[in-house]
């Protein structure tokens, strides 16, 4: 299938998913990446979750990664540049909504793609390949190409991956590793 048509499909889904789904989905997606070797790595981009989206909530990952002192790194999105601008984070950072319903820092220290270990990747859905459909923006992808050659990259989601993502084009980036519930 086509990324549009994959798009709308895997909203759809997300839409349908119960509570206790979610909850179940989630928790499984945690343990998984809770059993990740962390050793090496030590800057770590995480999404910040846009709740009316249902994205995989990423706030018990982030208090996981803050108990092992791990640097934490967050966006701020520039729609009319489809970019990311990426800041530390902490338990002081003060976050805001954006007019996109996305949590944004609004105060932190600005931070270079290059200096990130592992970017945390939402989406709607990949292929048995590793590449996504996220909105349709391109902002990761931008991203991932900014950051350094041997970033380790991770998606989340709740679904299994398809066999093929049909119209993949030489901007997609695909990732290291897909989590989903198994």
């Amino acid at each position: 299938m086509r990324k549009q048509e994959l798009r709308k499909i895997y909203k759809q889904k997300r839409k349908e998913l119960t509570a206790i789904e979610i909850d179940c989905c989630q928790e499984n997606i945690y343990q998984q990446v809770f059993k990740i070797d962390f050793y090496k790595i030590n800057t770590i981009h995480i999404f910040l979750s846009i709740e009316r989206l249902l994205e995989v909530n990423t706030n018990p990952i982030i208090d996981f990664l803050l108990l092992k002192n791990k640097i934490i790194v967050v966006s701020v999105s520039n729609f009319s540049t489809n970019t990311l601008t990426h800041f530390l984070f902490d338990r002081k950072t003060k976050l805001k909504v954006s007019s996109y319903g996305i949590p944004e820092p609004v105060n932190g220290i600005e931070i270079d793609a290059k200096k990130i270990d592992l970017v945390f990747v939402p989406l709607l859905i990949s292929d048995k390949k590793n590449y996504r459909v996220g909105y349709g923006k391109g902002f990761y992808d931008r991203f991932l190409a900014e950051c350094k050659a041997d970033v380790r990259t991770i998606g989340l989601n709740f679904f299994k991956p398809v066999n093929c993502i049909e119209d993949v084009n030489e901007f997609d980036v695909p990732l290291n590793e897909i989590i989903y519930p198994k």
